[in-house]
């Protein structure tokens, strides 16, 4: 089958293409500067779009099966070090979000032979601040910057339910791999025997191994009856004091250089919120609808990625 995947040249993306191929699917990647797309498998193409409107692709969406919409601005930024939510960033990283999810939605509107699924990106920031709560499906979203966008992001492609075309929301958690995302900005500390918590080290941060994450899109992807919001991340979420020290005790490195609040806030402001809020988030209808982790637990996973 055909498969679009909307900002798929980044880690997910990739790391979605390269499962979907190699069971024989076609994969079309969209990207603004699909020239600098390199390195994909067979079976996968780089197509242009201005991240906006359907201009250019919107006929790929004409017979298409899926479209996987992971398109926005990084929260992060392009540098080393996370870039500062100034009033103008956030609203890029608002809009970006918004015009993609319009594109879209445009796109199948036209499209005579719909695709039968939308898998729309989120993430564990739909929440907000939740301290000890165990938050699932369920949990209402938060209100600050993070929660909000993540919920414009949702609503950005809901317009497809009303024309018959089923929806399948991803709100992630961390991704743990190697090739990219923000695990190895947690690695690198420890390498450095610098090993780290954040604040108070009590915030719980929702993680999940990428290979179960690759696997429980696929599940969710080719499930028929799946609908709506899943909390992608393993069942066992830990205190970013734990996940420290199982790092550091796999890396054989200390971990006992804490970074006090004012430490992140002052030089990066608002952006501080991702480490030093946290969500003790559950995959709950990902279990209930049948999916097996190969890696519920911390140490297992971070083995089998460090050793």
């Amino acid at each position: 089958m055909r498969i679009i995947i909307t900002g798929g040249s980044g880690l997910i993306g990739r790391g979605l293409t390269a499962n979907l191929v190699k069971d024989g699917h076609e994969v079309i990647i969209l990207s603004r500067t699909p020239e600098k797309v390199t390195g994909l498998p067979q079976g996968a193409i780089a197509v242009g779009w201005d991240a906006k409107t359907a201009a250019g692709w919107g006929e790929l969406a004409d017979g298409a099966e899926v479209i996987v919409n992971l398109a926005g601005e990084s929260l992060k930024g392009k540098g080393l070090l996370p870039s500062r939510w100034t009033r103008r960033r956030k609203e890029l990283i608002r809009q970006s979000r918004l015009d993609a999810g319009q594109a879209v939605v445009e796109a199948l509107t036209k499209a005579s032979r719909k695709p039968r699924l939308i898998v729309q990106a989120s993430a564990v920031g739909f929440y907000g601040p939740h301290g000890d709560e165990l938050v699932s499906e369920e949990t209402a979203p938060g209100s600050d910057f993070l929660a909000r966008t993540c919920a414009d992001w949702e609503a950005s492609t809901s317009e497809v339910e009303a024309l018959g075309v089923r929806r399948i929301i991803f709100r992630t958690g961390l991704p743990l791999t190697l090739k990219g995302g923000a695990f190895p900005s947690l690695v690198l500390p420890f390498r450095l025997f610098a090993g780290n918590t954040f604040g108070d080290g009590r915030q719980f941060y929702p993680w999940i191994h990428f290979g179960d994450y690759i696997a429980a899109a696929r599940f969710l992807i080719d499930d028929p009856k799946s609908s709506g919001p899943y909390n992608l991340s393993a069942p066992n979420p830990v205190r970013n004091k734990e996940f420290a020290y199982v790092l550091g005790g796999i890396m054989n490195r200390p971990a006992f250089f804490p970074i006090p609040r004012f430490a992140l806030e002052i030089p990066f402001g608002e952006v501080a919120t991702v480490v030093m809020h946290g969500q003790r988030m559950v995959p709950d209808r990902l279990l209930k609808a049948g999916f097996e982790f190969r890696f519920p637990d911390l140490e297992p996973a971070l083995k089998d990625l460090m050793e």
